[in-house]
């Protein structure tokens, strides 16, 4: 999860502080990292038993689900220990929103076809899109119970998919949370034995790219679903 925040760093030292000081936005604590983070899960393939679209009012209802986004503020923070003398600062993200337990009761409520309105005024931009699925014991006339249950997203351009405030990934491992490739969905198991009524909080960090580019097109969701598998 750290690549695209040195990526950017280094796109853009030299004005990130004007920017972040200018809004007026501090640099939080970053909350402590385990040691080590859940091992990634490869989804399922091919044509799912089940499928609800998350991007209409009808599927969001299935799963009582409520969409809220915010922009993302890069802010200056302390440099990591040892750094030496040429690295007096660094870069970090605001909000934090995937870690377990984050509040974001304040922000702002979108309707589900508006994951796909464009944000951002493009260059180098980022959002997070989050939500809370209830998962029903049917969904339409499918019966969910048992069935392992995939949450596929596509951001143009990149994303990053936290579940109930983890990031699974491991280095030299296909990791489904973290960015899949251009324009590529992430597909990443929520439940592998879905009991009815069970809750799983979402996190998605949208970032526009590539990075290096910097290109002027805005952030937005291509589609939305859950997928079941049985």
């Amino acid at each position: 999860m750290w690549i695209p925040v040195l990526l950017i760093a280094c796109a853009l030292a030299g004005t990130l502080p004007a920017i972040a000081r200018a809004q007026g936005v501090p640099a939080q604590p970053a909350p402590p990292l385990s040691a080590s983070s859940p091992l990634p899960l490869l989804a399922p393939t091919g044509p799912p038993a089940h499928a609800v679209d998350l991007m209409t009012t009808e599927g969001a209802a299935v799963f009582s689900a409520q969409w809220r986004y915010m922009d993302v503020t890069l802010v200056e923070a302390p440099a990591r220990q040892g750094a030496g003398p040429n690295y007096k600062t660094a870069w970090d993200v605001q909000p934090r929103a995937g870690v377990a337990g984050f509040d974001d009761s304040a922000w702002p409520v979108i309707e589900p076809k508006a994951l796909n309105e464009r944000r951002g005024g493009g260059r180098l931009f980022m959002g997070w899109y989050r939500t809370s699925l209830t998962i029903p014991g049917k969904a339409g006339t499918f019966d969910t119970t048992g069935a392992t249950a995939v949450f596929h997203i596509t951001v143009d351009d990149y994303a990053e998919v936290w579940v109930n405030g983890e990031l699974p990934r491991r280095v030299g491992m296909v990791s489904p949370h973290v960015i899949a490739g251009f324009n590529l969905p992430n597909r990443v198991v929520i439940s592998q034995s879905v009991k009815p009524g069970e809750k799983v909080q979402i996190a998605v960090f949208g970032i526009n790219g590539p990075i290096s580019l910097a290109p002027e097109n805005p952030l937005f969701v291509r589609d939305a679903r859950v997928e079941f598998y049985k």
